[in-house]
């Protein structure tokens, strides 16, 4: 029996408790990158600057970002692609047709991407473009009425089994009139 287990452990004998532990009981120090954070910091860290625009950012989040953007590529380009989207929307003097045009662009540069979450949200937009392109018109969303939806939702939760229907709409009108 121990010819055995010597010959399966290449010769060598192990312990009564089983295999020698491959690591060495030794403080982990991660690798830091050149301005000081390392790998798991510099992605906590850049979260606020891929949301906002490069011209707003600091001169650390600019080495941030260029660090970030050199160990992932793909993040960079997913950057620039979600930038891009944004500064479509922001052009004060964009039409419904230049609107167009320019999301036609956008199209295609995601397909180069090939990304799915761009490739879904490129399919979502294209689908209720015309929709999305009104917003050139007046430069007006629809985010008022949400919230006014909203709200007539919780008010209309908090009381279940109203009886009085014309109250009702009294108190709402009263509300959020």
């Amino acid at each position: 029996m121990r010819q055995k287990r010597l010959a399966k452990n290449g010769g060598k004998r192990k312990g009564k408790q089983g295999r020698k532990p491959n690591r060495k009981n030794e403080k982990y120090e991660p690798v830091r990158l050149s301005n000081g954070d390392t790998v798991c910091e510099l992605l906590t860290r850049s979260r606020y600057l891929l949301m906002t625009s490069a011209d707003k950012w600091t001169a650390s989040q600019k080495i941030r970002a260029r660090l970030l953007f050199e160990l992932y590529p793909d993040m960079k380009t997913a950057y620039s692609l979600s930038h891009s989207l944004r500064m479509i929307f922001n052009n004060k003097n964009a039409t419904k047709e230049s609107g167009k045009k320019s999301l036609a662009q956008w199209y295609a540069k995601v397909g180069e991407f090939g990304d799915d979450n761009f490739n879904t949200v490129a399919a979502t937009i294209y689908e209720r473009q015309g929709e999305i392109l009104n917003y050139f018109i007046n430069r007006s969303t629809n985010a008022s009425a949400e919230f006014l939806n909203s709200k007539i939702k919780q008010f209309r939760a908090q009381l279940h089994g109203v009886i009085d229907v014309k109250f009702f709409l009294f108190r709402l009108s009263k509300i959020f009139g």
